[in-house]
């Protein structure tokens, strides 16, 4: 039979609020019940709005834990995932909704904090995260993130849990176990320290760190915090809080840390292609595919439609074309036109005169007052415009 996994974890008060006098903003917490084994670590917001953020970092951890530890079938199992974004999303509000009434808060917002947890059970694998921090898998390859970042229009915002489209932000994933020896996940006063964003480059560092956990959770907890004591907080005077879980799998295979890069090339992203130009791009085809199914659910043909033109023939039409039911707008006539027109359509009751007039019809030749004041009209406007021309 397989070992349980080694669960560790710490949160540790930065130098920015010691210096403050604040209290740390971060929590963390482990949990095993129901053969399940959860680690979950999150962020509390600073900023004066955010005033107790650090009881809704502590109640977002214990709520996840519990939540996986009795429902981890459930929620691996289910398919619609946005199901299961949903309920977790809506259990940690309303867990939430306790400490408003205990500390008499006017919102959530008050409670806002960043969310990252993994859950294992046997082989199977559940992971969220919500907001900035990092989750890595740690391998006999080395280390890869497993989850990255999320950050705002800038680097300073982020994503909280409280928010009341948290479910749009929450990245859910299952996965297994196969070929992962540990799993770190970590605040986002570590994961500055570790993690290259312009490479995607996790640090072997953090490989080490899950090693810690081969020597049981109490000692890897106490080497733990004081290495990001020293490494970390230790490292400036304005250092975040920081918080670290660990999910070791015993009796898997140990990364070659020799073998592991410290550095990797930057990733060339191309700022230009981002899911705003795609929308846009797509615009023309998706109204098009609404009038199809419009059409078709009100029993109106839809062989009339063309087929819609490649992207890159028309990449600018923004409108596509209606084919049924609609009448073309007639381009605006001049005067002139106007005039030809009805002389035309004069010339052409004439003949229709004469020729009902030889089959012994009468005809009736008036011409209505309307027709007489356009064409009046028109060479009154003829006339002035030569006028105007001559002098």
């Amino acid at each position: 039979m397989a070992e349980l996994p080694v669960l560790v974890n710490v949160s540790l008060i930065g130098n920015k609020h010691i210096n403050r006098g604040t209290p740390c903003e971060d929590a963390s917490c482990t949990l095993s019940r129901n053969g399940v084994s959860v680690v979950c670590v999150a962020d509390g917001a600073g900023g004066s709005k955010y005033t107790h953020a650090r009881f809704g970092a502590k109640c977002a951890v214990d709520c996840i834990a519990s939540l996986l530890c009795d429902h981890f079938d459930a929620f691996y199992f289910e398919n619609r995932e946005s199901i299961s974004r949903s309920l977790l999303v809506t259990a940690v509000h309303s867990n939430m909704a306790d400490l408003l009434v205990e500390h008499q808060l006017d919102g959530l917002e008050r409670l806002s904090c960043t969310l990252l947890f993994v859950a294992v059970k046997g082989d199977l694998v559940l992971a969220g995260h919500i907001g900035d921090g990092l989750i890595c898998r740690v391998s006999s390859h080395g280390v890869s993130p497993l989850t990255l970042p999320s950050n705002g229009e800038n680097a300073s915002s982020t994503y909280f849990i409280t928010f009341p489209n948290a479910q749009e932000y929450l990245r859910f994933i299952r996965t297994t176990t196969d070929e992962t020896h540990a799993f770190v996940l970590m605040t986002d006063g570590v994961e500055e320290m570790v993690y290259d964003a312009d490479s995607q480059l996790v640090r072997p560092v953090v490989a080490r760190l899950a090693e810690l956990a081969a020597k049981g959770k109490e000692k890897a907890e106490e080497e733990l915090a004081a290495t990001i004591k020293e490494f970390v907080i230790g490292s400036g005077q304005n250092t975040d809080d920081c918080s670290v879980g660990i999910l070791y799998l015993p009796q898997t295979p140990v990364p070659d840390f020799s073998s592991m890069k410290d550095q990797k090339a930057k990733f060339q992203r191309n700022h230009e292609d981002t899911i705003r130009s795609v929308q846009m791009e797509m615009v023309p085809k998706v109204k098009r595919a609404q009038e199809i199914l419009s059409a078709i659910a009100s029993g109106k043909p839809v062989e009339n439609f063309t087929k819609a033109a490649p992207a890159d023939e028309d990449p600018g039409v923004e409108e596509p074309v209606k084919v049924y039911n609609e009448k073309k707008e007639e381009p605006k006539a001049s005067s002139s036109d106007i005039v030809e027109k009805k002389e035309k359509e004069d010339n052409s009751k004439e003949i229709e005169g004469e020729k009902s007039g030889l089959s012994g019809e009468k005809t009736s030749k008036t011409v209505p007052l309307w027709a007489f004041l356009l064409v009046s009209g028109a060479f009154i406007c003829t006339a002035v415009a030569l006028l105007l021309k001559l002098i």
